[in-house]
């Protein structure tokens, strides 16, 4: 009897300890839904809601047990967004046997209810489907809120567009008769602009309470789009269904505009239009095969993490959703590996708090802090610059691809301003492009904000803006290859921080900057309104802009062995603190409130940013003590349009390239 009662007591502790130990989990998409499936890999769980409830009971009883997750290949859809909390870390989800898996946010409509017209456009009744919700289109654009998309439409995994004229660019903009209220000015009546136009086309429309136009209405860095309220035929004149933030403007080359959601534009490869009243999607399919036709619908995050740590995403792709893919705040040691996160209608992933859209049309404000939207984090960040948005630490991205979304890619959080403690929040071998879509400007492939966050050895190409949009101090961004960015905006750079003085220590090295447009004024680095301690070093700059770098009036930027190659002006420089942008400098200023709320001449910020203590008050105004050393100029016709402000130290000069071609990284460029 006491072997058997020994023997009884070790069993029990093994099953305890397997408890403890770690514990693997099956989920195949394609299997039975039957009572018995248990999530071993004779009864996998067919459905994430399945293994999620699973997964808390395992954890509800023994917190400590670590679970790795295996999916079997197929799609996976997700009629909800689940929270996963610190009960749920230790977990583990990738793909069995590198088979492909995907997590989708949309639904699939049936390619045989498909109804070709003559025309040739498609068409297929939704009726079937009980779709509840197709969103609304919305005001997108600078100084809006960052919000889910409207439903959208993908054929073969490509991404479609509303209905549109004209089909591919933008149209000068008319002469505008009124420019409407301007937000930017406080004028906040919401009164609507009036334009002309000349095109018959426009004559021919049938107005709808849903036609829309957008575009470049004022300043070439800020987007917008508008309801059209009224087409007025006879005068040839359009009014806008309210404001743009500036108001309108027709006068600069950038001043230009489409419409959108209109049936009978519905004529183009890659259109579709979505008929509300009848139910019906009208769309003209790129390819001459449907294989698939998916709707997006998920408007939440496919997961939100909040105090997770040491949770897994790896070998899985993301799509088909209108939000917000994944959310992750106060998360520590969360990787996500080897994904792919695309044909979204919004952000790829967020580390960090967003911000309640505000409900006024604001240039900047304080809103309430919100988990798994970015809403209006732009607008309070501007007001609110030591915002802790609990990005978490030591959190990774790696090997993962983010492209065809609606908005930008990553919007990275970590780190206090306050303390200047780092998150050593990483995004490393990524590859970031051709995102956009719906949100195109200040809506970057990459958002560092906070402190000591690292962006290292991605490729970033394909924007029509920014590439990485910079708040905060002492972030990394090395080893980059950033190419055929800001093809579309004015006054934008691919690396752009600005207006914020206190903003320092941050290093770029190592990175190659090609391919930037120069039509408008573009760069590679801006440093704009007076922004400085930047360190730029052993980057090479490629035809990247009309400038190389733009410094906008800031000090104490070091450039130093970097190669310049082909660009109408290597550095531009000026001294907009001592002219049009003086009221920055001035007491109970902008800059005088940034450099005090982080107590700039004492503490952490005087141990690490000695020159700091020199910026309040304001007794020159010109830039100083920028650096720029050991640089190497190749057919650039200036090297600066103004070298006064600059100290410039054993650069070289080529006027063309070096008979030695040690630039063994141009011909990778071209």
């Amino acid at each position: 009897m006491r072997t058997i009662h020994y023997l009884f007591l070790f069993s029990l502790f093994l099953l305890f300890s397997s408890f403890k130990g770690e514990q693997i989990l099956y989920v195949d998409a394609n299997a039975p839904s039957v009572p018995k499936a248990d999530g071993s890999s004779r009864y996998p769980f067919p459905t994430i809601d399945k293994l999620m409830s699973h997964i808390q009971k395992i954890k509800k009883n023994t917190p400590e047990t670590s679970i790795v997750v295996y999916f079997k290949e197929g799609t996976y859809f997700f009629n909800k967004g689940y929270n996963v909390t610190n009960e749920l870390s230790n977990v583990t989800f990738t793909n069995q046997n590198n088979e492909k898996v995907s997590f989708s946010g949309g639904i699939s409509l049936p390619i045989e209810d498909i109804e070709q017209l003559q025309s040739g456009v498609s068409v297929i009744s939704l009726k079937n489907q009980k779709i509840k919700n197709y969103g609304q289109i919305y005001h997108v654009g600078f100084g809006r809120p960052s919000l889910q998309s409207w439903m959208e439409l993908f054929i073969n995994g490509k991404p479609m567009h509303l209905s549109r004229w004209p089909n591919k660019g933008m149209i000068r903009m008319g002469k505008v008769l009124d420019t409407g209220s301007i937000p930017r000015n406080g004028d906040y009546a919401n009164k609507g602009a009036v334009m002309t136009y000349d095109s018959l086309r426009i004559s021919s429309w049938q107005t709808s309470n849903d036609m829309w136009m957008a575009g470049y209405f004022h300043h070439g860095y800020a987007d917008d789009a508008l309801r059209i309220a009224n087409i007025d035929k006879e005068k040839k004149q359009i009014t806008t269904d309210g404001a743009t933030l500036y108001g309108f403007n027709s006068k600069n080359p950038w001043n230009k505009w489409y419409a959108f959601n209109i049936k009978e534009e519905t004529d183009e490869k890659g259109e579709f239009f979505l008929d509300k009243k009848e139910d019906k999607l009208y769309f003209v399919s790129p390819d001459s095969a449907i294989r698939e036709l998916v709707l997006s619908k998920l408007d939440v995050p496919f997961f939100t993490m909040d105090r997770t740590s040491n949770f897994t995403i790896e070998n899985i792709t993301f799509e088909y959703s209108r939000g917000l893919i994944l959310a992750l705040t106060n998360t520590e040691k969360v990787k996500i590996n080897n994904c792919v996160f695309r044909n979204s209608g919004n952000w790829g992933v967020m580390m960090g708090m967003g911000i309640e859209p505000f409900s006024q049309y604001l240039h900047e404000g304080t809103g309430k802090p919100m988990k798994g939207l970015v809403g209006s984090l732009d607008q309070h960040l501007y007001a609110n610059q030591t915002f802790f948005r609990e990005g978490g630490k030591d959190n990774l991205i790696s090997n993962c691809e983010f492209y065809n979304l609606g908005a930008g890619g990553i919007s990275l959080g970590g780190g206090n301003r306050n303390t200047l403690e780092p998150g050593n929040n990483i995004v490393r071998h990524c590859k970031l492009h051709d995102n956009n879509r719906i949100e195109r400007s200040y809506r970057p492939h990459i958002y560092m904000t906070g402190v000591g966050n690292i962006v290292q050895d991605c490729e970033i190409y394909h924007s029509p803006s920014m590439a990485i949009l910079m708040h905060g101090n002492n972030h990394i961004l090395e080893n980059n290859y950033i190419h055929h960015v800001v093809l579309e905006a004015d006054d934008q750079g691919a690396f752009y921080y600005g207006r914020n003085p206190s903003e320092c220590g941050t290093i770029i090295r190592n990175n190659v900057f090609a391919h930037i447009p120069d039509t408008y004024s573009t760069c590679a680095i801006y440093h704009d309104d007076g922004a400085g301690g930047l360190t730029v070093e052993n980057n090479i700059f490629y035809k990247a802009g009309r400038y190389g770098a733009l410094l906008g009036g800031g000090s104490d930027n070091v450039y130093r062995n970097n190669t310049f190659i082909e660009m109408p002006i290597a550095l531009h420089i000026d001294n907009r603190l001592e002219n049009w942008s003086k009221a920055l400098i001035q007491e109970n200023g902008l800059f005088e409130k940034r450099l005090k709320e982080v107590g700039y001449n004492e503490g952490v910020y005087a141990q690490q940013y000695p020159y700091m203590k020199d910026y309040w008050p304001y007794k020159d105004a010109k830039p100083l003590r920028n650096l720029i050393q050991n640089n190497r100029f190749i057919s650039i016709p200036k090297i600066s349009d103004n070298p006064q402000y600059l100290i410039l130290k054993d650069n070289q000069v080529f006027h063309s390239e070096p008979s030695t071609n040690d630039l063994s990284e141009k011909s990778k460029l071209k």
